[in-house]
């Protein structure tokens, strides 16, 4: 099937065939069936538009002339959906929050709705697209003449083709791209045709790639062996180059009004974008994966021309695979198509809602632009945008004839759209991003790329000769395209790249920093990065002059009779007011812009409310009420309240730490002066006694058992103090062995007094009530009696009553028991009530009493090891003392 007319007949049985996959979509969509329309894989299908013709034709010539250069184009969204699917979701949920209709739909909202804003990034889009649809135009061009018999294609054949396909495309995406002005009812039509087409072309590539490996070679081993030996193999890898086209590809997923349209736009479900995730980056890798086996069979074969872009198509045809060669040629076909018809439907949605429709409601009255056919009006504009953004393209093929140099205009285009980068990352992460930093980046970045780039690549495609190119204005040479700042270009794709993203970031944070952004700015900056936290549109109107009739009239004009209609009366049950008209209060006037954007952009729809509403979209009072800022300000001054609060706490801590070890310091003194007193009494009794006995005939028998019942008693009153020092060195360290069993309270109780009476001739007298005692434990007795006569000793050392006396009282204390000592005395100062469960510490009261102070300290850890507690209970009248012992004691026993 090499004859023209046939494949003319073929392209024309194509296009009806999507029509028809169109109109029965769009007829299913209404009825509310086909659910495979809002399926995870018709979304993801749907983003295969990345893949244009440049994709499905150049990848192969890249391959051919560059080695592996070409993977940068699918590096750079695999990374991007695969390391940033955090932004791609940040982003598709702004989108479907704010009911953004456009890449510049989402800067002109995120920066005050700025219709300005808006402009520019359309005006960038349309100029940085134009070459990209011309490079469309001629990929189908080429392939034709090249499937054609030779002489079969005309003179002019060329660029007929070229105008009834723009013709062609332009009619396909008017009848399924501006049927209503909704959009967010999506194009269910043209998605599925799109959808379609992602097939058509994958299944080209793969079939036309299998043929490769298994036809022209003998297996995957012979094209890899022919792989070796090929220029692919030996071509050197520039790691810059690689690095720049793969950052670039990224940002393309994001920037392209192509890709903004499918990937955030036509999203219908924000967990498509899951799927798409990993099953978007496994088509690009399927649809790579040929690439070279096809390169090298193109450069191998003879018959494949000397154009290895079209290697694709002319490996198959010089091997008379005509079926193949026809399955290919509509893959290229779909690659092409695809991608113009997304590309003008975005690029008119953004000249139509950010140009058109506001320039005609500058120039018009207010009352035409309440009476007036708005809705026949924008879709009118659009429609016209659509045949506009196709004819730049047309013209744009027909001025550069269709060179080679044509080619290079993907990634020129690809860096162009991504000037809008920094202003909208930054505008979704960045609170303090201003819409003069936008400006001024994205306006520097703009004309740095065009003069770098654009311009050179119009002059080179065109033939012409521009002075002021080759020698810079005024003939300054380091302005001059080929010298920017003096450095010798030789990569002017990077050296654009590094200049204008650089100068655009810097002038975009400066101008941010420099600036103060309006109250709706501030709102909107809120909403967009803090997205997930409250997805909904912002709270802008603080009230109406004109009337709600007013408002009916344009709405309608909008949205269309009925469901403007029905807005209305929702709005007005709502107030309580059925069968009559709403009142324009914020809440209504926010939804009605909210629906409005949808069909003409929020920028549009704001500007269109303000005119009949005649208010200011947001006031400073407004903004101190519902803006961020002010619970930021009230959250860190309650921070910078408690850090006072935890500081003067802290002081108070430290006061108090200080204190406590003043006071220690003292005890320290006192301790070592009582220790050295303690050891060196009974070590110099000790001594002494020995000596006048090793005097034996100095000594009679009777003096003789008295020094030694002396010598004997000291040496104990050492072995107690070493004694006490162990014993509560082996308790702190945890090294305590713990003998339990049952006990009786009054058993332990009488061990504990018979031993503090018999080392002590005190006239203390002990009040208990032994009935009271009779409670059986489940505890290690001996080391519960060695607290009770730590207190019981401690009450006959420093109670400093004439007629020392101590009551010991035992009572229920919830489920576990309370002991509680309490003596008659003065009681412990409160100065030092901290200090004694010190170790070694010792009461101003103490008036020469023995003993070193690890009483306490030892009671304290041994009634910590049997799961109880000592404490100090302070108050009026002696020294009170409580031992609780828990309810688990009672339960075993």
């Amino acid at each position: 099937m090499r004859d023209l007319d046939a494949l003319v007949a073929v392209c024309v049985l194509y296009v009806l065939g999507l029509f028809a996959i169109a109109f029965w979509a769009e007829k299913s969509a209404r009825r509310g069936g086909a659910k495979w329309l809002n399926s995870p894989i018709t979304y993801t299908l749907s983003l295969s538009i990345y893949a244009t013709a440049w994709t499905f034709y150049g990848a192969v010539g890249s391959a051919a002339r560059s080695g592996l250069e070409f993977l940068t184009i699918y590096l750079g969204p695999l990374l991007v959906f695969v390391g940033w699917y955090w932004l791609l979701r940040k982003v598709v949920r702004i989108g479907r929050a704010q009911r953004i209709t456009s890449i510049a739909d989402m800067i002109s909202s995120r920066y005050g709705k700025s219709g300005g804003l808006a402009a520019l990034v359309t005006v960038l889009s349309v100029i940085g697209a134009t070459p990209y649809i011309a490079l469309q135009l001629q990929s189908v061009t080429l392939s034709f003449a090249v499937f054609a018999q030779p002489g079969s294609f005309g003179p002019d054949g060329a660029g007929a083709t070229a105008v009834w396909l723009a013709a062609g495309l332009a009619l396909f995406t008017i009848i399924f791209g501006t049927r209503s002005l909704d959009l967010n009812e999506r194009h269910p039509g043209l998605v599925s045709a799109i959808a379609f087409e992602a097939i058509v072309k994958l299944a080209a590539i793969l079939s036309v790639g299998i043929f490769v490996v298994w036809g022209v070679a003998d297996g995957p081993g012979d094209m890899l062996a022919r792989i070796e030996a090929s220029p692919i193999a030996a071509e050197p890898l520039n790691g810059a180059r690689w690095l720049g086209l793969t950052v670039l590809a990224g940002a393309a997923i994001l920037c392209l009004p192509r890709m903004f349209q499918v990937l955030v736009v036509e999203n219908s479900d924000e967990r498509h974008l899951a799927v798409a995730g990993w099953a978007f980056p496994l088509y690009l890798m399927l649809i790579s994966l040929f690439v070279v086996p096809l390169a090298v069979a193109g450069m191998s074969l003879p018959g494949t021309g000397d154009n290895p872009d079209l290697y694709v198509l002319t490996v198959p045809l010089s091997l008379d695979q005509d079926m193949l060669a026809l399955l290919v040629f509509l893959g290229g076909f779909s690659a092409a198509t695809s991608m113009v018809m997304v590309a003008a439907l975005a690029l008119s949605t953004m000249v139509s809602n950010h140009i058109i429709v506001p320039l005609w409601l500058r120039i018009s009255h207010r009352g035409e632009a309440r009476d007036g056919d708005m809705r026949s009006m924008a879709l009118m504009a659009r429609r016209f945008s659509i045949a506009g953004v196709l004819l730049l393209g047309l013209l744009y093929y027909r001025q550069s004839g269709g060179t080679e140099a044509l080619a290079s205009i993907g990634l020129i285009s690809f860096l162009g759209v991504a000037q809008v980068l920094p202003a909208l990352v930054g505008g979704i992460l960045w609170r303090g991003a201003t819409r003069p930093g936008a400006a001024l980046g994205i306006g520097s970045g703009f004309l740095i790329w065009g003069w770098l780039l654009l311009l050179p690549n119009v002059f080179e495609t065109g033939g012409l000769i521009a002075p002021i190119l080759s020698e810079g204005p005024f003939g300054i040479a380091w302005l001059s395209p080929a010298t920017p700042l003096g450095l010798q270009a030789t990569d002017p794709l990077l050296t654009a790249m590094v200049l204008s993203l650089g100068v655009n970031t810097a002038l975009f944070i400066m101008g941010s920093l420099f600036s103060f952004p309006s109250p709706l700015e501030r709102l909107q900056g809120a909403q967009f990065v803090n997205v997930f936290d409250h997805s909904r549109a912002l709270k802008g109107w603080r009230g109406a002059v004109g009337t709600a009739d007013d408002l009916l009239i344009m709405a309608q004009r909008i949205l269309g009779t009925g469901r403007a209609g029905r807005l209305f009366a929702e709005v007005a049950a709502d107030q309580g007011r059925e069968g009559d008209l709403p009142e324009p209060t914020p809440d209504f006037l926010q939804r009605l812009e909210r629906e409005l954007a949808g069909s003409v952009g929020a920028a549009t729809a704001h500007a269109m409310v303000a005119q009949i509403a005649g208010a200011a979209s947001v006031s400073v009072r407004d903004l101190l009420a519902v803006a961020d800022e002010t619970a930021q300000i009230m959250e860190y001054s309650s921070q910078l309240e408690a850090k006072s609060e935890e500081l003067a706490q802290a002081a108070r801590s430290l006061r108090e730490a200080n204190a406590k070890l003043t006071e220690l310091s003292l005890q320290k003194d006192a301790f070592l002066s009582q220790i050295s007193h303690e050891l060196r009494t009974p070590m110099t009794s000790i001594r002494a006694f020995s000596e006048i006995l090793m005097q034996s005939d100095l000594v009679d028998e009777a003096a003789r058992t008295r020094f030694s019942r002396i010598i004997h008693d000291e040496s104990m009153r050492l072995t107690r103090l070493l004694d006490d020092l162990l014993d509560l060195s082996v308790l702190e360290n945890g090294r305590v062995t713990l003998n339990m069993d049952k006990a009786v309270l009054s058993d332990v109780m009488d061990r504990a007094i018979s031993a503090a009476v018999a080392e002590s001739q005190s006239r203390l007298i002990i009040n208990r009530d032994r009935a009271a005692e009779e409670i059986t434990l489940w505890t290690d007795a001996d080391r519960l009696s060695q607290v009770f006569i730590n207190l019981i000793s401690n009450a006959q050392k420093y109670c400093d009553a004439e007629a020392p006396e101590l009551t010991i009282s035992v009572e229920r204390l919830g489920q576990g028991i309370a002991v509680d000592f309490c003596d008659n005395g003065s009681g412990i100062p409160s100065r030092q009530e901290a200090l004694i469960f010190e170790k070694f510490s010792r009461l101003d009261t103490a008036r020469g009493a023995p003993g070193a102070g690890l009483g306490l300290a030892i009671s304290l850890e041994v009634m910590s090891r049997l799961d109880g507690r000592l404490s100090f209970l302070p108050g009026p009248g002696g020294a009170r003392f409580r031992v609780q012992l828990p309810s688990a004691a009672l339960r075993a026993a």
